[in-house]
């Protein structure tokens, strides 16, 4: 069988893929989208073309031989974000797990690699493919090599073989170069001649076959401007024709044997693609994360036909088998008992029937260890069960051990501490179209066992708590919170649907009057949300500008059509139409398929983020979109459970920049907030050396821009995306924003120090976020953990006090015997509902307790409204 040898440009292809796909994160916040990208790509390439050999070349710095002919050469370009720098250890991680070698070489770029090993390969009579996203690349097409160039994204090629540049360019590959000679190249900062564009190099080519041929009889060329610039530009024109050409005796420590691709390694890629949060990946590598049969030591338990008092104690561990994710809706599969009268699993239907079971269950004085102390409470409620007396939750306490661990089932958080005598879910119940509930039998010594497990490793949990200084974090923070927001779940919100079913006729009005509008700009009718006719009634029909094509005809994205906003009046139409379109299907459908009795009972994640922040899933009622006022009408439909009550809203006023100010102890800051002055008008003057009556709505933009991007790590690109300014401007904001806060800049250097010393940082009640990588030798992996390092300890700070005022809260409504209601926590925000008579009351507490909640330097800052909706307290 012929040889085929994948030769790819590392760089390139990253690039590409960083740029295409937008900057997304895994669960520990490291940035996925160029590796995404790179592995769609890799799954692509080596399944169409099932390779024998392939590698992958990366530049090895940023000097090359070519500086010696000409030291400005790829001068200009910006550095590489950080974003993606964090990425390419991430990528060679990939492509060892893969099996693909990877290669670079001082003194050379990764075009010289691939040029020098495709033609070995020609000359081995290897099958040739080189994948890049530079079109210098496209000099080495030959008959047994192609060059596949990406187009839109990183799957999008495009194929050139010498046959398909003739049809391109009229030109055969070899006078490429000849052709970047004279049009020069801004990426490469190539020269060339000025004036001289593409067209106009390839005539020349035509007429006169090379560039020395052409130099050499300039008197035959026609125009005398352009005469004169061949002239002038002569020797330009040579270098950057050298300066273009790819090597192919680059002096290799490699040869075609180290490229031999041994086939997919899928169990090396599974850890890597877990860690990285590739889960749709995973699923198309057929990947199961099914177990071997374990050898578990048999166990010793009762299966229980009648419930008695005699089986519980004073300190028992309960565990409440749940296999969907959904607790709210999921049927509960049945549930185990341990304590010192022996190991008892409990049918539900028994649990239902049984007075002494709802007796032991809600006495406070019987104490609980479960795992997941609100999945079971929540659960057991709506079965008309309140469950109390929790002391220890288990996957809490995993939790906060290590913030960064993928927490899947009871299986996984007792493997991490060396228990093994119980299996996990997914080798239990099976994966996907496979998992079913075994008979009775099975079924509950799995569950026992996990009760079994939990008794296991309680006591490492409670010494590692001790010896991390996190027992008040435990059980004074989150165990309590986990009973708040087991209420706040149980309790739901109420809908009123008919005001969700108004709003979607409402829209839909909407959308059909400017649905009308687009056709009459259009002088036609077409499918708006076809991609395809919308390209070409903007492309062809109305003339506009052609931004970006694909391969089924032009593109249409949201990016693209903000580039033409103002080129037509059909455009701002558009965009609209997408946004209230998004809204009602997402939102106002999304929502009323969700609500169940009038009611919306959303899921708060406890042990999801590294920086503590909670979130909302199904539906995700933290996500609610306010900035268009359609979008903030949704929060119309969100009202108080009784005709005369209210809906109370208080948020806390810039919570991370005051934590900021305490952490850093930076004089200005902290002053700043003490005098109340409005902190990014003082940021403002600071950045840009004007007084208070000086500072423009834009200056005050970029430095709230700057204040926040602080405050989460933000780099130079990070912020001149944001404000869509440059990124040496952005650059220079954050200097002279280090430059007025002095103690922030101090902060931000102690902390990394500090986190290189103990492997991690902490936040005010002592959370931590553990750094691994902060002392690594790369240089990336270490920056993206410095970073991480200075953002930790504000943000999980923040949320820190959040979630103690929720539970000082919720200890105050009772104390003072208030009706009121704790319903949901929106990032900053606490929403109530409560009586009209009990607002006054409301109005003094709500601000007491959540400015009391921890004490700080800088005074912690409450606004509060209050209304008939949602809407309205705002």
């Amino acid at each position: 069988m012929k040889k085929k040898l994948i030769l790819i440009d590392g760089n390139s292809i990253a690039y590409r893929a960083f740029f295409a796909l937008p900057l997304l994160n895994n669960d520990k916040g490291v940035h996925t989208n160029a590796v995404y990208g790179f592995t769609m790509m890799l799954m692509k390439i080596l399944e169409d073309e099932n390779p024998s050999h392939v590698l992958v070349a990366f530049d090895a710095g940023k000097t090359t031989f070519r500086h010696k002919t000409f030291s400005e050469y790829k001068g200009g370009r910006q550095k590489t974000p950080p974003e993606l720098s964090e990425q390419f250890p991430y990528i060679r991680e990939l492509l060892k797990a893969y099996g693909i070698y990877h290669y670079e070489l001082p003194n050379y770029e990764a075009d010289d690699i691939i040029g020098t090993l495709s033609l070995q390969g020609e000359k081995e009579d290897y099958e040739v493919i080189v994948i890049s996203g530079d079109k210098d690349l496209t000099q080495l097409s030959s008959n047994k090599t192609t060059v596949y160039i990406t187009r839109k994204g990183i799957t999008d090629i495009e194929a050139y073989t010498p046959e398909h540049i003739k049809e391109k360019y009229g030109l055969t590959p070899d006078r490429i170069i000849d052709m970047k000679g004279l049009m020069g190249d801004s990426s490469d900062n190539i020269p060339g001649v000025p004036g001289v564009g593409e067209k106009t190099a390839i005539k020349l080519l035509k007429e006169f076959d090379s560039l020395e041929n052409l130099l050499s009889s300039v008197e035959q060329v026609s125009g005398k401007k352009l005469k004169e610039k061949l002239v002038e530009f002569k020797d330009q024109a040579i270098m950057s024709k050298e300066l273009a050409t790819i090597t192919r005796e680059a002096p290799l420590t490699i040869t075609l044997d180290n490229t031999e691709f041994p086939g997919m390694q899928t169990e090396q890629l599974k850890p890597l693609f877990k860690e990285l949060g590739f889960n749709s990946l995973l699923d198309k590598l057929g990947v199961t994360t099914e177990e071997e049969d374990l050898e578990l030591d048999e166990i010793d338990y009762t299966f229980v036909e009648e419930i008695t008092p005699d089986i519980f104690a004073d300190t028992n561990i309960l565990y409440v088998e749940i296999l969907e994710d959904n607790y709210h809706y999921a049927p509960i599969l049945g549930l185990a008992l341990l304590n010192d009268n022996g190991a008892f699993y409990l049918p539900l239907d028994l649990v239902l029937d049984s007075q002494d079971f709802k007796q032991w269950a809600e006495d406070e004085t019987k104490e609980k260890m479960v795992y997941d102390a609100k999945k079971s409470e929540v659960s057991l409620r709506h079965k008309g069960i309140h469950l109390k007396g929790i002391t220890f939750d288990v996957l809490i306490a995993a939790y906060l051990a290590d913030p960064s661990a993928t927490i899947e089932d009871v299986a996984s958080v007792a493997k991490s501490y060396h228990y093994k005598g119980v299996q996990s879910d997914e080798a239990f119940y099976g994966k996907g179209a496979k998992r079913k509930v075994p008979e009775a039998e099975f079924l509950s010594e799995h569950i026992v066992r996990k009760a079994l497990s939990l008794q296991a490793i309680k006591e490492q949990m409670e010494e590692e708590l001790k010896r991390n200084d996190q027992e008040s974090l435990f059980y004074d923070l989150e165990l309590p919170l986990s009973l708040v927001l087991a209420d706040m779940e149980s309790t739901g919100v109420k809908v009123d649907t008919e005001r969700l079913k108004t709003m979607g006729l409402e829209l839909t009005e909407r959308l059909k009057q400017i649905e009308g509008r687009i056709y009459e700009l259009a002088g036609d009718t077409f499918n708006i949300n076809s991609p395809k006719q919308l390209g070409v009634i903007l492309f062809e029909k109305l003339g506009l500008p052609v931004v970006k094509k694909t391969k089924t005809g032009y593109s249409t994205s949201a990016d693209v059509l903000e580039q033409l906003a103002s080129s037509h009046e059909i455009i701002r139409e558009i965009l609209e139409y997408r946004q209230l379109g998004k809204l009602q299907s997402t939102y106002i459908e999304g929502l009323q398929k969700v609500v169940h009795n009038s009611r919306i009972h959303t899921r708060f994640n406890q042990v999801l983020t590294q920086t503590g922040r909670l979130s909302s899933i199904d539906p995700n009622l933290q996500n609610i979109p306010i900035r268009l006022e359609e979008g903030r009408k949704i929060r119309e439909a969100f009202v108080p459970t009784e005709e005369d009550w209210v809906i109370f809203a208080a948020d806390y006023s810039q919570i991370e920049l005051r934590v900021l100010a305490h952490i850093a102890n930076d004089e200005r800051l902290i002053e700043a907030f003490k005098e109340d002055h409005d902190i990014h008008t003082e940021t403002a003057m600071s950045v840009f050396h004007v007084g208070a009556e000086e500072v423009t709505s834009n200056m005050r933009r970029h430095a709230k821009a700057v204040n926040f991007g602080i405050v989460y790590g933000i780099s130079d690109y990070g912020l001149s995306q944001s404000l869509h300014i440059t990124r040496k401007e952005a650059a220079k904001f954050i200097e002279r924003y280090l430059e007025s806060y002095p103690g922030v800049k101090n902060y931000m250097e102690e902390v990394v120090i500090e986190a290189k010393q103990k492997g991690y940082v902490s936040t005010l009640l002592q959370r931590r976020r553990y750094l691994p990588d902060i002392t690594s030798r790369n240089f990336n992996l270490r920056s993206f953990a410095e970073r991480t390092a200075m953002n930790t300890p504000i943000q999980g700070s923040a949320a820190d006090i959040i979630k103690k005022a929720m539970i000082e809260m919720a200890k105050r409504l009772e104390a003072e015997g208030l009706q009121a209601k704790l319903l949901l926590q929106v990032h900053d925000e606490l929403i109530f509902e409560a009586p009209a008579d009990e607002i006054e009351k409301l109005k003094e507490i709500v601000p007491d307790v959540m400015e009391n909640a921890v004490e700080l330097s800088v005074p912690l800052k409450v606004d509060y409204a209050y209304g008939k909706t949602w809407y309205d307290a705002k």
